[in-house]
């Protein structure tokens, strides 16, 4: 069987861009993602446009029964694989105490659970024929404390950091690992909104979705470590490294803040609603 590439969330925005983009260089693709209707059409599709193979596997992988299931099947099917693609993941943008506590859960275990144990699979069905590339969809938020994103932002940490490490673990195996860490992406109507609420920051700092996902393959193609797409993000990147991380802290909560009272349609300075602690 010739190899092919997974891409988990293969039917979110920029899942469905890594999606088209590996089809139209000629790859074959197995897809997964929440629901089996939205992913036999997109499989459907790019079979049909593109003339690849593409297979796909409905999977919750927030659920360890689920991941256990959809790893044991393609163990089963004796599928082979070329690259790692790992998309999926969930975000939050407000106060952790307005949070749920399982949404909390989801977080944690889609962004960390769910990526370890996919890349811990996959590399064990990896085709040896050839070098296997991951791509691990990190964050810019990965590099700062990020206030009103806390438990989003240290799980894209987790990620940059587990990528990096893992990438010198396995490169004398044929393993390349890239972590990308991208700023915000029009991915949903809520992300939309999110960057409007940014102001002209959150328009200079927003990227494309297929150049993004262009831009990441060819980097994986080259090996690189960290790839974060446009200048001003890599510029963002570089100065904020040469803060101190509670000074980070407090200025993205600055802005963070001005931001939501804009959503909200507060006055900039007027107290907004926190929940109290029980």
């Amino acid at each position: 069987m010739q190899s092919h590439v997974m891409i988990s969330g293969a039917t979110g925005g920029l899942g469905k861009a890594f999606a088209v983009e590996c089809a139209s260089r000629g790859w074959n693709l197995t897809l997964t993602d929440l629901r089996a209707e939205p992913l036999e059409l997109l499989g459907r599709a790019l079979s049909s446009a593109y003339g690849v193979q593409v297979t796909w596997r409905a999977c919750d992988l927030t659920d360890a029964g689920q991941r256990a299931a959809l790893f044991e099947a393609l163990r089963g099917e004796r599928m082979r694989f070329s690259a790692l693609i790992n998309v999926a993941g969930t975000d939050y943008e407000g106060l952790f105490c307005e949070q749920s506590a399982d949404h909390i859960r989801t977080i944690l275990r889609l962004n960390i659970e769910g990526t370890v144990e996919m890349t811990h699979a996959l590399v064990s069905l990896r085709d040896a024929s050839g070098v296997f590339r991951i791509i691990n969809v990190a964050s810019l938020a990965a590099f700062y404390p990020m206030p009103y994103k806390a438990t989003y932002a240290a799980s894209k940490r987790f990620l940059l950091d587990f990528s990096l490490a893992l990438r010198e673990e396995l490169a004398d195996q044929g393993v390349t690992v890239t972590a990308l860490c991208p700023a915000g992406l029009p991915t949903t109507a809520e992300c939309i909104t999110a960057i409007a609420a940014q102001g002209w920051l959150g328009q200079i700092t927003t990227q494309n979705i297929g150049s993004v996902a262009a831009g990441a393959l060819d980097a994986a193609l080259r090996g690189k470590a960290i790839y974060i797409p446009g200048w001003v993000n890599r510029l963002l990147r570089l100065l904020g490294g040469l803060a101190p991380a509670g000074l980070v802290a407090h200025l993205v909560n600055s802005r963070w803040q001005a931001a939501r009272q804009r959503q909200m349609g507060v006055a900039p300075g007027a107290p907004v609603r926190r929940l109290a602690l029980t």
